[in-house]
C-alpha cells in the first residue's frame, strides 16, 4: 500500500473515530449515531454481496444470512444464555455453514438463474422465522440484553452496554470497527492470490478450470465468507434493536445489499460502503417529497446507472487515472 493510501486510510479512521462523533456531541444530533450505525452495518451486510459480484454471481439473497444471523444471536442470548460478544462470531460461522449447504447446488447457477435462485432465499428465511417453533413465529424475539462486559484478568475491556449513559456512541464505534475490519479482510482477499483466482471466475470460467483452478471450491469459499459478513450484520441489528422478528429483513433489503454495490462502483472494494450511504440518505432527504418519493428515487438511480455505469467511484478513476 502506497503513501497516498496509507494517508487516504488514516484520515478516514480520524473522520470516523474523532471528527463525526465529536461533530454529533457539538451539534447534539444524537440520532444521527443511530443512522450512521445502520450505514456501517448496511455496508457490511452490502460488502458480502460485493465478494460474489466479484465470482461473477449476481446474490440477491443476502436478506435470508442476516436475518440468519440475527436469529442466531438472539437464540443464543436469550435462550443459551451466551454473552453477544460470543454471539456474533457464531452467528456468522452458522451463517457460513449454512451458505456452504445451499450454496453447493445452486452456484453451479450463472446470471439470471443464480439471481432468481437467491432472490427466493430471503422470503424462505421469511417463512422459516414464521414456522419455526424455536423463533417463536410472527411474535419474534423480544427483550434481548445489550451486550455485557467483556473482562481479562479484571481488566474491562469492553464496557457493559447497559451501564453506559450513551450506549448510542458505543453501537456507533463497534460497528464502525467492525466495517473497517470487514473491509479490511476484504481488501486483503481481493488483493491477493486468492483474490485473483475469484477474478479469474468472474472473467473466463472454463478458461479458469481448464488450466487446474478448482472453480468450484473457490464458488463456495466466496459464498460462505459473502454470507458471513452478512450473519455478523445481522447479529449486530439484533443488539441495536434488542429484537428480531420474521420481517426484520425482507426481499426489499436483499435488492438494497445488490444496489449499494452497483451504485458504489462493483470494480472498487470500497464501493459497497459509499453506495450504502448515497442511498441510505439519499432515500431520507427525499422523504419531503411525499408520493413523489419512490419515483424520484428510482428515477436517479436509473440516471446514475446510465451516465456511470461503473458506480460513483468511477468519477475519481476518470479524474485521477486510478482506482
Amino acid at each position: 500500500m502506497n503513501t497516498q493510501k496509507l494517508v487516504g486510510v488514516g484520515a478516514f479512521l480520524i473522520a470516523v473515530f474523532v471528527i463525526v462523533p465529536w461533530l454529533i456531541s457539538v451539534s447534539g444530533r444524537w440520532d444521527f449515531y443511530y443512522t450512521l450505525t445502520s450505514v456501517a452495518l448496511l455496508s457490511v451486510a452490502s460488502a458480502g454481496v460485493w465478494l460474489t459480484f466479484y465470482i461473477g454471481r449476481i446474490n440477491i439473497g443476502q436478506g435470508a444470512y442476516a436475518l440468519a444471523g440475527g436469529y442466531v444471536s438472539a437464540i443464543l442470548m436469550t435462550k443459551a444464555g451466551f454473552s453477544f460478544w460470543a454471539t456474533l462470531p457464531l452467528a456468522g460461522l452458522f451463517c457460513a455453514a449454512l451458505s456452504v449447504l445451499i450454496g453447493l447446488p445452486i452456484l453451479r447457477l450463472r446470471g439470471v438463474y443464480f439471481a432468481m435462485v437467491t432472490l427466493v432465499l430471503t422470503e424462505v428465511g421469511r417463512l422459516s422465522a414464521l414456522a419455526l417453533p424455536v423463533t417463536n413465529g410472527a411474535k419474534g424475539i423480544t427483550s434481548i440484553p445489550l451486550p455485557g462486559e467483556v473482562s481479562v484478568f479484571g481488566l474491562t475491556l469492553i464496557p457493559d452496554f447497559a451501564t453506559l449513559a450513551n450506549p448510542k456512541l458505543a453501537f456507533y464505534l463497534v460497528a464502525v470497527l467492525l466495517m473497517v475490519i470487514c473491509f479490511a479482510a476484504l481488501y486483503r482477499i481481493v488483493n491477493s492470490r486468492l483474490g485473483h483466482l475469484c477474478r479469474s471466475l468472474q472473467q473466463n470460467e472454463e478458461l479458469s478450470a481448464s488450466i487446474g483452478v478448482n472453480t468450484a471450491y473457490l464458488r463456495v469459499l466466496a459464498y460462505s465468507i459473502s454470507s458471513f459478513f452478512g450473519g455478523i450484520a445481522g447479529a449486530m441489528f439484533v443488539a441495536i434493536s434488542q429484537s428480531i422478528y420474521p420481517s426484520s429483513f425482507q426481499v426489499a433489503d436483499s435488492v438494497n445489499f445488490m444496489l449499494n454495490c452497483f451504485l458504489g462502483g462493483l470494480g472498487y472494494v470500497f464501493g459497497p460502503m459509499l453506495g450504502t450511504l448515497l442511498l441510505y440518505f439519499g432515500w431520507d432527504l427525499l422523504f419531503t417529497t411525499g408520493r413523489y418519493q419512490l419515483l424520484i428515487y428510482s428515477s436517479l438511480l436509473i440516471i446514475l446507472m446510465l451516465f456511470l455505469p461503473n458506480g460513483v467511484l468511477s468519477l475519481f478513476e476518470r479524474k485521477g487515472g486510478r482506482k
